[in-house]
């Protein structure tokens, strides 16, 4: 067998016994069946010349002995229009020119309304566009009917497939521009129009929150992408939508409609994967994602600086399912299993408010990272800290408290903390026997959430693991369990020690909400 310049041949020794194109893969089934009804060939050895499937060979001779060459040429029987027959056709398509609305037109003619739209978006059937005020008024006043007009999905699809490059590229001379160079850095202007039915629109009322939030803010400073159509705005945008659609992977633009999507853009229709894969690419090559959420970070914490003070560090893993790469397993919870992933590592207030995020590919454990990464970094952002002065006059006097959980204890991680005047709590590992029933007195704790509850606690001194003094807190459950917390805050009230720890619940249902409802 030999291929060249798209056509491959068939040799039979050195005469040639047949010849088809490339991409012809009829002839291409039909030649290859034949070789093995006539014991020209075996099937194993088409299937490893050619890399078929043991599957897909028995298909083909089982349709060269049943059918003979000509099935393999034989048009696909298909069934055929049950309910939109040509006469119901003609019927539907009179009612629309006449300007009758798609549902209208199915219930005059007994039809399920859906089965007139999918006619539409498959181009069977054709409706008028529909626009506001008549035809005289809107040229007496100067304005064009096309930007006029109130259009619904069925006409938004009849135009997009319409489009000469390509489906929903309507903006043909902005896209000329930027293909060009001429275009502004920072992408097309997006321009809205308005419009009905257009799928996902309610993301739309999430975008002064995603302004608020800053996802616009210190985009140009840290980020640049060549001059073309799609702009740094319209793709972070893109990106925030996708994930408040609880659109898991990019991959999944391929099977929407792109022209819906541009709407909730401003644009005529949203990229191509390959596209936004690459603006992708493009701007993690830079390198500044870590300086442009440090920027954020430090602008939330000094919009909230009553909620820096205490900080909680989550940890969180997620699973990596790629061949790339071999990374440590983690054990997840949620599938109770160990398995390649990823940690990242969550610094957020008490209410759940996320501050900053530290990925690790290879995760040295909380303690290193603490140590190494989060400390550092939250000794230079958080604002409101005690001056120098101040620390040296009040040996008990810190600068802020972090809260994580029992994989981060470690008598070591507390003792240098406590030297950087960084107050710590966390979970005691094998707290030893219980306390006496008596130490025990109510305490009325009042949550983050601002509700009160009563609690009973208890509290010691404790010198841990022969480094540092710590204070060992104890909650008694109605049950009698006994759940111990250290902390080396030596300022703050019982009550309020024991509602950072014992209340963490808000925080972790915040994130398992997250979670499960969007991805995140």
């Amino acid at each position: 067998v030999r291929k060249e310049d798209g056509v491959v041949t068939y040799f039979n020794g050195t005469m040639p016994i047949f010849r088809h194109g490339a991409d012809d893969l009829r002839s291409f089934r039909m030649i290859t069946a034949q070789f093995c009804v006539t014991g020209v060939a075996s099937q194993v050895q088409i299937i490893r010349t050619f890399g078929v499937s043991k599957a897909w060979m028995l298909r083909a001779v089982r349709c060269y002995r049943e059918k003979g060459p000509q099935g393999f040429f034989a048009p696909r029987k298909t069934r055929g229009a049950a309910v939109l027959t040509p006469p119901v056709l003609e019927q539907v398509q009179a009612l629309l020119d006449r300007g009758i609305e798609t549902q209208e037109a199915a219930e005059r003619l007994g039809l399920k309304p859906n089965t007139v739209k999918k006619a539409v978006l498959a181009g069977r059937l054709h409706r008028r566009p529909r626009v506001e005020g008549t035809a005289d008024a809107s040229a007496a006043a100067g304005v064009d009917q096309a930007a006029n007009s109130v259009r619904c999905k069925s006409d938004r699809s009849v135009i997009d497939n319409a489009a000469e490059m390509g489906v929903g590229a309507t903006q043909t001379m902005e896209r000329v521009w930027a293909s060009l160079g001429l275009g502004q850095a920072g992408g097309i202007e997006p321009r809205f129009v308005p419009a009905c039915d257009v799928t996902n629109a309610g993301v739309l009322l999430s975008v002064p929150a995603l302004l608020a939030t800053g996802l616009l803010r210190h985009t140009q400073q840290h980020f640049t992408l060549p001059k073309g159509y799609y702009g740094l705005p319209s793709l972070f945008l893109l990106l925030a939508f996708l994930a408040l659609a609880r659109v898991k992977s990019i991959e999944r633009l391929r099977y929407d409609v792109p022209g819906e999507w541009g709407k909730l853009l401003g644009l005529d229709r949203v990229p191509e994967v390959r596209t936004v894969r690459e603006k992708l690419a493009h701007l993690s090559e830079q390198g500044t994602a870590i300086a442009w959420s440090a920027a954020l970070c430090q602008e939330w914490m000094d919009s909230a600086p009553e909620q820096a003070n205490v900080l909680y560090v989550d940890g969180h893993v997620r699973v990596y399912h790629g061949e790339q790469t071999k990374l440590p397993r983690h054990y997840v919870s949620r599938q109770r299993l160990c398995l390649r992933a990823v940690a990242d590592y969550w610094v957020n207030a008490m209410d759940g408010q996320p501050f900053c995020v530290v990925h690790q590919d290879v995760d040295p454990g909380l303690v290193k990272v603490l140590e190494n990464e989060i400390f550092p970094r939250l000794l230079k952002e958080v604002p409101g800290q005690p001056t120098d002065a101040e620390l040296e006059a009040d040996p008990l006097l810190h600068r802020f408290t972090v809260i994580f959980d029992r994989e981060g204890y470690s008598p070591e991680l507390l003792k240098n903390a406590k030297k950087q005047r960084i107050a710590c709590l966390t979970y005691r590992k094998r707290p030893g026997p219980d306390w006496p029933e008596a130490e025990f007195t109510e305490q009325a704790v009042k949550l983050v959430s601002g509700n009160v509850t009563k609690m009973w606690l208890a509290e010691r001194k404790v010198y841990l693991g022969d480094k540092v003094w710590v204070r060992e807190i104890r909650r008694r459950t109605a049950s009698g369990h006994q759940t111990a917390i250290v902390s080396t805050d030596y300022r703050s009230a019982l009550p309020s020690s024991a509602a950072a720890m014992f209340a963490r619940w808000c925080q972790e249902n915040f994130f398992r909400y997250m979670r499960e409802h969007y991805g995140l």
